[in-house]
């Protein structure tokens, strides 16, 4: 802060000015020689110097007592009137205003920049009219007025530009700190958003691992199954196995890459992984065939450009709708309906399975975890949620389970929570 405050001009330090105005003073009072017109001055002596010393080399120490440095300047500057070493400051000759009151002047200027409001009002209220009245009565008569009103104008000048100084030295401060803390402010919300940034991409990993590890569970449950009969498909699965395992691995350094990057390169969209579309449901339909899944899928419509996270969440909820087929209810025939819709203009999908053997969901087997999480649909809910769409799941009249979203795509996305048909069932079948 002291370093921002010197840049936008606070000037040079309060010690060094202050030393830069006692060497003025105490010069101007030793070698400027005003000539006295006149006026019988006393010659100067060892008295004389002290007094000059006095009335100059207080403003040194001004910054550490600046009422002290004031009372001391203006009497040293009255002992010397009064002693008759300088001239009349108001006489038959004029008005002359000598470096012992312009000493006087930069202290009450000094003193009304540096201290509060209480000091500066008493300077004002009390400290000049006294110290005016002090050089009235010194002054010669029928020049008393003029003495008065002199020292009186120069030092409320003096103070009036003090309070001047000081005011914009805290207009100053004020908008140093005004853009301090635009910049803490700036800089907390940059940190908001790499959190928020951040947990949208722990959802992300949630969703890629969930799947691929759902993927590799039911791949080695059924090439464990057919190791006997069809060793060639236990190859397969084999490998597709490994091959899942390297994709995850992948995924999740992908992942870890971006979190462990800082600030400016998590802001940075090339550093992010890529998100998948619409267009990649065919490619996740036929990994889900390698472990054994009868999937029937089938896309109608004419499909439009669709935001990002619209077309993430498309593909989530058939991704999510697919792993927990896999998980609950096994190798059995499931359709996926993706269909683009006008009138009104809405992405509709539609997952649907026979269950296990064609009969209603059992309870939790072997291919599936003995106790899920039940994140999955949540996730999935908060999603459409995010985008402006809806959920719908449940078990199906003959046996089956059915997980069905639209996606309105004609209105900007809206904060209406979701509903679905039945609650506990889609509980019951939500990915873990």
């Amino acid at each position: 802060m002291k370093a921002m405050a010197s840049l936008v001009g606070r000037g040079l330090p309060a010690a060094l000015t202050d030393i830069g105005l006692a060497l003025l003073a105490a010069g101007g009072c030793l070698l400027l020689v005003i000539p006295a017109n006149g006026q019988s001055l006393r010659s100067p002596d060892t008295q004389w110097l002290v007094l000059v010393l006095l009335t100059a080399l207080p403003l040194a120490v001004h910054r550490r007592l600046p009422v002290v440095c004031l009372l001391v300047t203006t009497s040293a500057v009255s002992t010397l009137q009064a002693l008759s070493y300088v001239p009349q400051l108001a006489r038959p000759e004029g008005t002359l205003i000598g470096p012992t009151y312009l000493a006087v002047a930069a202290a009450v200027f000094l003193t009304a920049m540096r201290r509060g409001p209480w000091v500066a009002t008493a300077v004002a209220a009390v400290f000049i009219p006294l110290d005016s009245l002090v050089e009235a009565l010194l002054a010669p008569g029928g020049h008393r007025i003029a003495a008065f009103l002199t020292v009186a104008v120069l030092l409320l000048a003096a103070w009036a530009l003090g309070r001047l100084a000081r005011a914009r030295a805290a207009i100053r401060d004020e908008a140093v700190e005004r853009a301090a803390a635009l910049e803490r402010g700036q800089a907390a919300n940059a940190r908001a958003a790499v959190m928020h940034e951040r947990a949208r991409i722990a959802r992300e990993l949630h969703d890629i691992v969930a799947h691929n590890v759902s993927l590799m569970v039911v791949q080695t449950i059924a090439a464990d199954r057919v190791q006997e009969r069809t060793p060639e498909k236990t190859h397969e699965l084999h490998a597709a196995v490994e091959q899942t395992g390297r994709d995850t691995v992948t995924e999740l350094r992908r992942l870890l890459d971006v979190l462990r990057t800082d600030e400016e390169a998590e802001t940075d969209p090339s550093k992010e992984p890529p998100q998948p579309t619409v267009d990649a449901l065919p490619e996740l339909i036929e990994s889900v065939r390698a472990t054994g899944l009868d999937v029937d899928y089938r896309m109608t419509g004419m499909p439009v450009a669709l935001p990002a996270g619209t077309h993430l969440t498309a593909y989530r909820v058939v991704q999510e709708a697919l792993t927990n087929t896999m998980k609950h209810a096994g190798p059995t025939r499931t359709r996926v309906r993706v269909a683009w819709e006008e009138g009104p203009e809405r992405l509709t999908i539609r997952v649907c399975d026979d269950g296990p053997d064609g009969t209603a969901p059992p309870a939790r087997g072997s291919a599936a975890p003995a106790h899920g999480t039940g994140y999955g649909l949540v996730g999935i809910r908060e999603r459409l949620a995010a985008v402006g769409g809806t959920l719908h799941t449940g078990v199906r009249p003959g046996g089956g389970y059915c997980v069905h979203a639209v996606l309105d795509l004609s209105s900007p996305p809206s904060s209406i929570p979701m509903k679905g048909t039945d609650p506990n069932a889609a509980h019951q079948r939500s990915a873990g």
